[in-house]
């Protein structure tokens, strides 16, 4: 009982800790393909993990989480504005209508 308890209660911990500071869930902007079988949709949180993947030109490309797409870019990670509840790192792309700065 002592366990389920510790399991129960991480399992608790870990879930408040990942709906903390999370940008709303967002889109990729233009148009949206199907999930692949390497992405996991987490609908508490509006965001998936991007399994890792290696590229044509043999770059390998790690596992990210990304917001689910909505047809906006004003509520992804990497939005100005935003910051990234994994990794700490503030959104430095462009808002909807705004032009680079």
């Amino acid at each position: 009982m002592r366990l389920f308890k510790s399991l129960a209660f991480a399992a608790a911990i870990s879930l408040a800790a990942v709906g903390v500071g999370h940008a709303k869930g967002g889109g990729h902007g233009g148009s949206h393909a199907a999930k692949s079988a390497s992405e996991k949709s987490t609908a508490t949180t509006g965001d998936h993990v991007v399994h890792s993947y290696v590229k044509k030109d043999g770059t390998v490309v790690q596992s990210y989480h990304a917001t689910n797409p909505n047809g906006t870019r004003n509520d992804n990670y990497s939005t100005r504005g935003n910051v990234n509840p994994y990794t700490g790192e503030p959104g430095s792309k462009p808002r909807d209508g705004e032009g680079p700065k």
